[in-house]
């Protein structure tokens, strides 16, 4: 009797246990959910599974059906739709990838420790209604990255289980499907590896995996590096994930100036004046730094006043903005306020009194280039002695570091434009040359090459103004001035086949280019054409010009 009861107590214990074992795997079923990602048309690019890991939205799946598309949803065990909002990090190599969908999540157990070889688990699939669970047998276990497991299983998996997790008998997942592409092996990559996915760095938003899906990269915890992805998405053209970045910003920090202030930025750009004043005083509410917040404000009505002078918005005037320059300043007395204020002196037309803020601002701790040069300003539109302009040019350039880098670089280009306008072609074109080397690998305009060319035929360097005008036309190549130059200094230097060409490359952008006939009149006729640029010449004076009269009289 007793041998009875205590085999009925063994097969009760196994039942609890083995029932314990089946209720947390159907526990963590709840956790699978299934994926889609759709193109941009809105047509199904792809679908998976996947399993929750974290209750704020937190999921793994399969990387490859995010490849390409443009948005994506989950569907939880209860049948609640959720789209996925950014993504956490991506492996090309292991498939798997981390994501955030909008929504309260139901996360599974991730187990500590590998499944032995032999061990029994389970893979669970995809259902609204009771888990479906399918027994399968550790086949063997490697390890990769020294830590993680990968695991290849003995079991015939059913179908639409790709990314489905598999768990050990207390539930907890040790990895998810993936189908090998060489065998008919079913393996699985410890989920433990995409949990650890996190965007740390500002730079992600420019990681070539992630961009390899139109669903954003989620913005970084640390204020400083989620800074740099804005800057880097707006950088990137990218106007909605810039915006949604903005938002994202805005809803992390909300002490922060830098979300309120891009986004006020936008609103101006878009006429929405009333809009960004009320998200910069939002700011000035919420902000912890409220000198920056008030220098920020300032900072947009200026540049509202200067950039879109012609749209109308009242309660934006310069003295606004001098008053909320004067906010920051009396919260924070650093001189970046006062340079502010000057700035904003110089664009009423203010030019002694910034003067003397900018001159001021050189005796303290705030000392560069940009407030000699910017004082250079002020004494030009004062229309002071030449010879204080250039002292102030001068003085900008001797306040850069040594040795010059390019931010030296725009300095040598205003002192170059001054010696260019006083008539100083030789020392304009050192300038420029400095300037040139100095901005290396940075963009330069066309207009710079042509400037610089104008310079160095006034010094007969006839061989570096051909290649500066050879290099704006190939930088700006429907730009029939440039076409014009170069054929003018082909003919100077003699090279009439290619004053020829360029003079009818010129006329090609801009037919009634008068110019253009000049140069091909006169091309023609040394070329022993001398009907075809008489009629050239003819058209030149029927267009206006001036010189045709005279040179039609001289050949004919």
């Amino acid at each position: 009797m007793k041998r009875t009861i205590k085999l009925f107590q063994f097969l009760v214990l196994c039942s609890m246990g083995m029932f314990a074992q089946s209720s947390a795997v159907q526990k963590t079923a709840k956790s699978v959910f299934t994926l889609t990602t759709f193109n941009k048309d809105g047509s199904i690019h792809a679908s998976s599974r996947g399993v929750f890991v974290g209750g704020d939205g937190d999921a793994v799946s399969a990387w490859t059906p995010f490849v390409g598309a443009n948005s994506a949803v989950v569907i939880d065990a209860n049948g609640r739709k959720m789209n996925v909002k950014v993504m956490l990090g991506a492996n090309e190599l292991y498939d798997i990838c981390k994501f955030k969908v909008d929504g309260k999540t139901t996360p599974a157990p991730i187990a500590t420790s590998a499944a032995p070889t032999g061990s029994k688990v389970f893979l669970l699939g995809y259902s609204v209604g009771k888990p479906q669970t399918t027994a399968a047998t550790v086949k063997s276990v490697e390890t990769f990255m020294n830590k993680y497991n990968y695991y290849i299983m003995n079991v015939s998996a059913p179908e639409n289980t790709v990314s489905c997790p598999f768990v050990n008998a207390n539930g907890q997942v040790i990895g998810l499907l993936q189908q090998s592409e060489t065998s008919s092996d079913i393996h699985a990559v410890d989920v433990a590896y995409p949990n650890t996915f996190a965007v740390e760095n500002g730079l992600s938003v420019s990681d070539p995996v992630l961009r390899s899906t139109g669903i954003r990269s989620a913005l970084p915890d640390k204020q400083d590096q989620a800074i740099v992805t804005m800057m880097l998405a707006n950088q990137q053209g990218d106007s909605l994930r810039y915006v949604a970045y903005i938002e994202d910003f805005i809803e992390k920090f909300p002490k922060a100036t830098e979300g309120y202030t891009n986004r006020a930025t936008n609103e101006v750009n878009a006429n929405q004046f009333d809009a960004a004043a009320r998200d910069m005083e939002t700011c000035i509410k919420n902000a912890t730094d409220k000198a920056e917040a008030h220098s920020n404000y300032a900072k947009l009505i200026l540049q509202k006043l200067l950039y879109k002078p012609t749209v109308e918005y009242a309660p934006w005037t310069y003295d606004k903005a001098m008053a909320e320059a004067k906010e920051a300043y009396q919260i924070n007395p650093e001189p970046v306020y006062q340079h502010q204020q000057a700035q904003i002196m110089f664009a009423k037309g203010e030019y002694q009194q910034a003067y003397d803020v900018f001159m001021g601002l050189t005796k303290t701790k705030l000392r560069n280039a940009e407030l000699y040069y910017e004082a250079a300003q002020c004494k030009t539109n004062l229309k002071a002695p030449k010879e204080e302009i250039k002292a102030l040019l001068d003085s900008a350039i001797a306040a850069c570091p040594t040795p010059y880098t390019n931010v030296a670089g725009p300095y040598f280009l205003a002192r170059g434009d001054f010696y260019n306008g006083e008539g100083n072609y030789r020392a304009a074109v050192a300038d420029y040359n400095q300037y040139d080397s100095l901005m290396l690998g940075r963009p330069i305009s066309s207009q710079f090459y042509y400037v610089r060319e104008q310079c160095e035929v006034k010094i007969h360097q006839y061989q570096q103004a051909l290649n500066d005008i050879s290099r704006a036309i190939l930088m700006t190549p429907n730009e029939p001035t440039y076409w014009a130059e170069r054929g003018s200094l082909d003919l100077r230097v003699n090279r009439l086949e290619d004053a020829r060409d360029c003079a009818n490359r010129c006329i090609q952008l801009s037919p009634d280019y008068p110019d253009a006939y000049i140069i091909l009149g006169i091309a023609q006729i040394q070329l022993k054409d001398k009907a075809a640029g008489l009629k050239a010449l003819q058209k030149a004076k029927e267009l206006g010009d001036p010189r045709a009269d005279e040179l039609i009289k001289k050949y004919q």
